[in-house]
C-alpha cells in the first residue's frame, strides 16, 4: 500500500513539473485530457459511408470526417445531441448539439450551434473529407461536454448546409449516421 502511495505521489510531482514546463512554453496551462471518439457513418441500409473521428486537444476538439462510396456533391455535416442512429431517417439522434441555445449557422448573426460543421465535398471518386477545429467543444469535462450520458451522433445530410437557416441550414434529409458513445 505504501509503495502505491509513493508511485502516485511521484506521478503527481512529475505531472506538476510537466505542467509548469508547458506553462513556461506559453501553452495552455490547464489543458483538458486527451480524449477521442471514432465512429463509422452508416447509411439507412447499414452501408458504410465513411468515418468520423473527434479528438479533444488543448486548443479544442478536432473533428475529421471522411466519406466513401457517396455520390459526388456537397453535404451538410453536424454533431447531434443524442447517440442514437435508428434507420431509416435517423431522427432518434435529436437536434444539433446546441448547449448555448443559439441559432444555426456560422453566417447567422444568432448562431452557431456547437455542433455546426463545414460542408463535406465529395468528388467524382466518391470520396471526400473535412477537418475542423472547434475551440469551444469538449468531448468530456467542462460545462457542456458532447459525450454526456446519452452520447452524441455525427450526421451527414442529403444537401449542402447554407450556414444560416435555423435549425439545420436547409441541409435536407439525414442520410448517414454514426454514434459517439455515452460517457459517465
Amino acid at each position: 500500500m505504501r509503495t502505491a502511495a509513493v508511485v502516485i505521489l511521484a506521478v503527481a510531482l512529475a505531472t506538476g513539473a510537466h505542467a509548469k514546463k508547458k506553462e513556461s512554453l506559453g501553452r495552455i496551462k490547464d489543458a483538458p485530457p486527451s480524449v477521442s471518439a471514432t465512429t463509422q457513418l452508416l447509411g439507412a441500409n447499414g452501408e458504410l459511408r465513411g468515418t468520423a473521428r473527434l479528438e479533444q486537444r488543448p486548443a479544442g476538439t478536432q473533428v475529421t470526417v471522411t466519406a466513401q462510396d457517396m455520390a459526388p456533391g456537397t453535404y451538410g455535416v453536424h454533431l447531434h445531441a443524442v447517440g442514437k442512429c435508428d434507420a431509416p431517417d435517423f431522427k432518434t439522434a435529436g437536434g444539433h448539439f446546441n448547449p448555448g441555445m443559439k441559432q444555426h449557422g456560422h453566417d447567422n448573426p444568432l448562431g452557431a450551434h456547437a455542433g455546426d460543421l463545414p460542408n463535406l465535398v465529395v468528388g467524382a471518386d466518391g470520396r471526400g473529407s473535412l477537418t475542423e477545429q472547434l475551440p469551444d467543444l469538449t468531448l468530456t469535462g467542462g460545462t457542456a461536454p458532447l459525450l454526456d450520458a446519452d452520447g452524441a451522433a455525427v450526421l451527414v445530410h442529403a444537401k449542402a448546409d447554407d450556414y444560416k437557416t435555423d435549425p439545420s441550414g436547409n441541409s435536407g434529409d439525414r442520410i448517414a449516421c454514426g454514434v459517439l458513445g455515452a460517457h459517465p
